[in-house]
């Protein structure tokens, strides 16, 4: 589980590498859940959780930057 703390150190680009890597390791746990392979089920939750963490901390810095602009 990541923390906002930590999140909100990043740029705007590790943030999407981040955003990107999250939803390819939702995928995979959907795809394991599928075939009936998924061992730790609680990640799937872990997993959405942090998503939307790293999508609201990319609002929150768009908003702040158009609100210096």
């Amino acid at each position: 589980m990541t923390k906002a703390s930590d999140i909100r150190t990043k740029t705007a680009d590790e943030l999407q590498d981040q955003l990107l890597g999250l939803k390819k390791e939702q995928f995979n746990l959907r795809f394991q859940k599928a075939t009936g392979q998924l061992e730790n089920t609680s990640r799937v939750r872990q997993i959405r959780r942090d998503i939307a963490r790293v999508k609201t901390i990319q609002a929150q810095k768009v908003a702040s930057a158009a609100k210096a602009k």
